[in-house]
């Protein structure tokens, strides 16, 4: 989501903004000036006589959609060559961008994958978190086409889809006519995987930019993997046995608070915080700033406290994350399941205009869950690269732990 506008015409004195912030204060919050940014889609009504991509601009229906149900889902990871062997060859050339997280893959044309190079980068995109084309024809149904093969599409309940309607389509804009405004958030905030509030929220999806900036309005991704790779092997057996509730109401109570229409009323779900990934087996922390309010079944003090360890460990270590600079028909695949992402809004006034699909994944599985269907033992992703590379890492046994460079 993107920052909300600032009124331009407001009072430029102190005494003037006290006043505001004030009377903001005492109104009920579908009546509050002051929307989260997160949470405020942008309607980008100007400029569509001269503009090439009107008809993908934000519109709004105001529609009623049925809750939604759990269904079946099996990752197309599952059937690919592990070695990725056709989705290479058809690559002129592939830059892993960080030893964590990101893949470019380049002189891929993605009009022209074959089934099992789709499988192939299911899997690329599952144990490398992010996976970037640049140079892209495909329009949308195309990009829909991909998306479906990797699962049956979500539609959002209260952010924008294309003018010409694609209700399955997610439009990310903004323009000269919404300036950010750093009163009404924190950066931190803005990190989230997408609805991660859902039943079954997303996994590979997809992101095309049609217009961008020359410079700025980067996208940032940190990996879940590595998060969990880092903690000492006591927080990581404390964390997988925590669920957290993830909650839908403030987004739904900002598009409200903006006179949108939520097409399908908001639902709180419990995930875990420690979820395995079906198909590489390995273990991700599945909390975010956006959606992820509160742990279960521990004091309020104690949930608050490990949220905001993580929160922070998600939007500021560097080590987790990667950057990507989107240029126009750029793409980007990335596994909700398994990253959290956030925008730069340092672009203003320039436009900004990307298509969004988002293919549902499996149910959420806890670390004991995932042993006890499949009978196979959940992993630690950097523990099975060092492995892979020959390195022997000393495992903790009872007492402090050495692994990973931890002392007594």
């Amino acid at each position: 989501m993107a920052p909300v506008a600032t009124n331009e015409e407001r009072g430029n004195t102190t005494v003037d903004r006290i006043a505001e912030l004030k009377n903001t204060q005492a109104k009920p919050l579908r009546e509050t000036k002051l929307i989260n940014p997160f949470y405020s889609p942008s309607a980008g009504n100007g400029n569509d006589d001269d503009y090439q991509y009107a008809k993908y601009k934000p519109y709004f229906p105001v529609v009623n959609w049925e809750p939604l149900t759990e269904i079946d889902v099996t990752d197309r990871g599952h059937f690919a060559d592990p070695d990725k062997k056709a989705l290479f060859s058809a690559a002129q050339k592939v830059k892993h961008l960080t030893p964590a997280i990101g893949t470019e893959l380049v002189g891929i044309d993605l009009r022209q994958l074959t089934d099992q190079q789709k499988d192939e980068l299911a899997l690329l995109v599952a144990e490398r978190g992010a996976v970037f084309f640049r140079d892209q024809a495909l329009n949308i149904h195309e990009q829909l086409d991909i998306a479906r093969h990797f699962g049956p599409l979500h539609k959002h309940a209260t952010t924008p889809i294309p003018r010409e309607g694609l209700e399955e389509v997610h439009v990310v804009y903004n323009d000269a006519a919404r300036r950010p405004d750093a009163s009404a958030f924190s950066k931190i905030e803005l990190w989230h995987s997408d609805v991660s509030y859902e039943i079954q929220p997303p996994c590979a999806t997809s992101l095309k930019v049609i217009t961008g900036p020359e410079y700025g309005g980067d996208t940032l991704w940190s990996s879940g993997y590595a998060l969990y790779s880092s903690l000492s092997p006591g927080m990581q057996t404390y964390l997988e046995g925590l669920t957290a509730l993830h909650s839908a109401v403030a987004q739904a109570e900002g598009s409200r608070s903006a006179g949108l229409h939520v097409r399908r009323e908001p639902i709180e779900t419990v995930h875990p915080v420690v979820r395995v990934h079906p198909v590489t087996g390995w273990k991700s922390v599945y909390v975010n700033p956006g959606f992820t309010r509160r742990i279960l079944g521990v004091p309020k003090i104690e949930s608050d406290t490990i949220l905001n360890f993580l929160f922070h460990q998600v939007a500021e270590n560097v080590d987790f994350q990667v950057r990507f600079h989107w240029e126009p028909n750029s793409v980007a695949f990335w596994d909700n399941r398994i990253v959290n992402h956030t925008a730069t809004f340092d672009f203003w006034p320039q436009t900004r205009h990307a298509l969004r699909a988002t293919p549902h994944g499996e149910k959420p599985e806890s670390v004991e869950d995932y042993e006890s269907r499949t009978g196979k033992v959940a992993k630690d992703r950097q523990i099975e690269i060092w492995k892979q590379q020959g390195i022997e890492v000393p495992q903790a046994k009872k007492g402090p732990s050495r692994a990973r460079g931890y002392n007594d």
